[in-house]
């Protein structure tokens, strides 16, 4: 059996979508699980799409995902090399050998003809507009010209594309791992271009030259590329390479969240979640595009997300660590039908990564934005915050959106507490534990729940009653974290001051 050599192939056409880092993620799985090779390789042969900073966008998003590149864009390696713009002249080589055996010829076909030759198939009622066996030899093209015209032709360097004579009949059969056979009749596939009349190849010749002279074990693409199977399958037996055929798995599309259609950046955007790895500017735009380490998103969280898209392990398992996937990954069990991308589903593995972040990372990220906002904070002060705000986050921004009441006093106090729970008890309550806290020079939580106690039981209240009060008048909220351990963060002084502004502000219900 030989080396299993994958390759990951994006063209540098602007920023990377999700779907595309699932490919090169299981690319990698397979690459690691079986002690292959992973290769980057970029195709850049269409040149009027080419975007500046596209391909340094690819190897970054890359490496934040903790996709290691084994060979190819960024590493090198013996089949340098690996930009298809780098390797012109090779396909023209090939191009020629199918010219010279009768499998290729030179189309001088302008665009007017072409457009003429649709029309003339769309009147007639033909379903089919392509050119190809049914056409061929009603255009202009090395085919129907003498052989002197064509010469003088290309003497004159009149523009010219080269074309692939596909079979009139018969069939391609094509052993998908995911899909099993997959049969498309050669009359359905049209002469596809070869070589551009800028003399730059099509990405289908390219990509088959260079699966084959990369040795490619294995070519793992998106669903899109299924139909354009039997051309490449068909090129790789008339170039003689079809004992070198790579295996073929072609991947199931992301869907939107309903199901219906894939996903693509404008749905992403009309519901509000991103669909590449890191921030995109786009060049001729300007308009930027968030990613997902920039929404918070941690790689462990994405990758695992990604994985389970179109993936079934064969238990319930959910949570898997990169090296876990490395062990379990299988082709055979990634499904046909398209997976439902679930935002929600992110979120979710993101909460459960983050949480596990040792203390003094999730500090690291609170204080990241304490220092954004120009708040000094003592390193064990902040700790102490994420570990209490730890259950309640699902991105590493919400420990100062959730935490900011550590540092700002509040301002305004929940209505609905106010309306309904603020009596003359409540109030006299906190100013007795005012009184009780503010000589202290320290306050653990398990002295402020004493204390509370206490004084509750010498004014004949219900501790119950004065908790919702109490956290409103510390934090302006009806809801948060442990409201103990958050009088201890503050310290006697600051829970006193708040008390006393609270109660100052706000005046009892009847």
């Amino acid at each position: 059996m030989k080396p299993v050599r994958v390759r990951f192939a994006p063209s540098p056409t602007g920023a990377l979508h999700i779907g595309g880092v699932r490919t090169a993620l299981y690319n990698y799985l397979l690459a690691r699980q079986t002690g292959g090779t992973m290769i980057l390789r970029i195709e850049d042969t269409d040149q009027e799409r080419f975007v500046p900073g596209a391909e340094q966008y690819i190897l970054d998003s890359l490496r934040w995902a903790g996709i290691e590149i084994d060979e190819g864009v960024g590493v090198g390696g013996p089949h340098a090399p690996y930009r298809q713009s780098e390797r012109k002249e090779l396909y023209g080589r090939y191009a020629q050998q199918l010219i010279e055996v009768g499998h290729a010829y030179y189309a001088f076909d302008t665009e007017a003809e072409l457009d003429a030759m649709r029309e003339r198939l769309k009147s007639t009622g033909a379903s089919n507009q392509q050119y190809g066996s049914q056409t061929r030899m009603s255009m202009r093209n090395s085919l129907t010209l003498a052989p002197e015209e064509v010469n003088r032709l290309l003497r004159e360097k009149t523009p010219y594309v080269i074309r692939l004579k596909m079979p009139a009949e018969g069939d391609v059969k094509l052993n998908d791992l995911i899909r099993g056979e997959v049969v498309f009749q050669n009359a359905q596939v049209d002469d596809k271009v070869l070589m551009k009349s800028d003399g730059m190849p099509t990405y289908h010749l390219a990509n088959v030259v260079d699966d084959y002279l990369m040795k490619i074990s294995h070519v793992i693409r998106g669903e899109e590329w299924l139909p354009s199977a039997p051309l490449h399958v068909t090129l790789y037996r008339l170039l003689g390479w079809q004992n070198e055929m790579p295996q073929f798995a072609h991947l199931p599309l992301l869907l939107k969240p309903d199901g219906h259609g894939k996903l693509s950046k404008r749905d992403a955007d009309q519901l509000g979640f991103p669909i590449f790895p890191l921030n995109w500017k786009d060049p001729k735009s300007g308009e930027i595009s968030r990613g997902y380490r920039e929404w918070g998103y941690l790689p462990e969280a994405v990758i695992n997300f990604l994985a389970l898209l179109g993936w079934n392990p064969g238990t319930e398992q959910e949570l898997f660590s990169k090296e876990e996937l490395v062990q379990v990954f299988s082709l055979n069990r990634i499904n046909k039908a398209g997976a439902r991308f679930d935002i929600q589903k992110a979120q979710w593995f993101n909460q459960h990564y983050l949480r596990a972040q040792p203390d003094d990372v999730l500090a690291g990220y609170l204080l990241s934005s304490l220092k954004a906002n120009q708040i000094n904070c003592p390193q064990d002060k902040a700790v102490a915050i994420a570990k209490v705000l730890r259950e309640r986050v699902t991105f590493p921004a919400d420990f100062w959106e959730q935490g900011k009441f550590f540092f700002y006093p509040p301002t305004e106090y929940d209505p609905q507490v106010v309306a309904k729970k603020w009596t003359s008890t409540v109030a006299a309550v906190l100013d007795a534990y005012r009184q009780e806290i503010e000589p202290l020079t320290t306050l653990t939580h398990t002295d402020a729940k004493q204390k509370l106690d206490e004084v509750c039981a010498r004014l004949q209240a219900k501790t119950g009653q004065i908790l919702q009060p109490l956290r409103t008048a510390i934090t302006g909220g009806a809801s948060g974290p442990d409201l103990m351990v958050t009088l201890e963060i503050l310290g006697p002084k600051e829970v006193a001051h708040r008390l006393a502004a609270a109660l100052h502000t706000i005046k009892p219900i009847a």
